[in-house]
């Protein structure tokens, strides 16, 4: 099971974006967060910048909204080029119509869900995504400590994808760094959402080449 890194610029220097997407070119996408004020208490980035960070990047966007409305608004993400779209089950009215609606538009649908909603509800879902996103912290805000109690949610999730053969992602996101992201791979994780852990580090290329091997370590033991 390979491992991918995508840090989140949540943790970035807002004010020069473009050379810190810089520092991850080694990353296998950048993760940005999209918090409206409404579905989580914090508000970052909206359509507008999301575009222009796409312009710029030198790698894929993985675009993770924290946003209510989201079978409205996660398509016109989709249309912006982004190579993956990630929207909450909390927030979607038609999950499956929304999946089938990324897609058709060229992004892979992703599905994310807060530390208490339960997965079994939506492992039917499963062949109409491309990621299940499951946080490892309350979304809104960055900095958060890794919560343990959610690596049982990870293992069922992991035996439902294995057992379908899908080839679903498991992504999560919350608390991710060099003393937690083994314990999320072992459990089944293989696409890690890691913030502090990059962008306060002096060489953030090199931690995330060091998140990826403790990642391929703990997921291949």
């Amino acid at each position: 099971m390979t491992c991918r890194i995508h840090p989140s610029i949540l943790s970035a220097d807002f004010v020069n974006l473009e050379a810190e997407l810089g520092r991850i070119a080694g990353a296998d996408a950048v993760h940005v967060d999209v918090m409206d004020n409404h579905f989580v208490p914090n508000l970052t980035l909206g359509l507008p910048v999301v575009e222009r960070i796409q312009a710029v990047s030198p790698i894929p966007l993985d675009a993770h909204l924290m946003i209510s409305d989201a079978d409205r608004w996660a398509p016109l993400y989709a249309d912006l080029g982004l190579a993956s779209v990630t929207f909450h089950a909390e927030a979607a009215i038609a999950p499956i119509k929304l999946a089938r609606e990324l897609r058709a538009r060229g992004s892979k649908a992703g599905m994310a869900l807060r530390p208490a909603t339960p997965v079994e509800p939506y492992l039917d879902l499963l062949a109409e995504l491309d990621m299940l996103l499951i946080m490892t912290v309350e979304p809104g805000f960055g900095g958060q400590a890794f919560l343990d109690v959610t690596l049982p949610k990870i293992r069922r999730a992991r035996e439902a994808v294995d057992g379908a053969g899908t080839g679903l992602a498991i992504q999560v996101d919350g608390g991710i760094s060099l003393s937690t992201i083994e314990r999320a791979a072992e459990a089944g994780a293989n696409v890690f959402v890691a913030g502090s852990a990059v962008y306060g580090a002096d060489d953030a290329g090199a931690a995330v080449e060091r998140l990826r091997s403790l990642a391929d370590g703990a997921a291949g033991a």
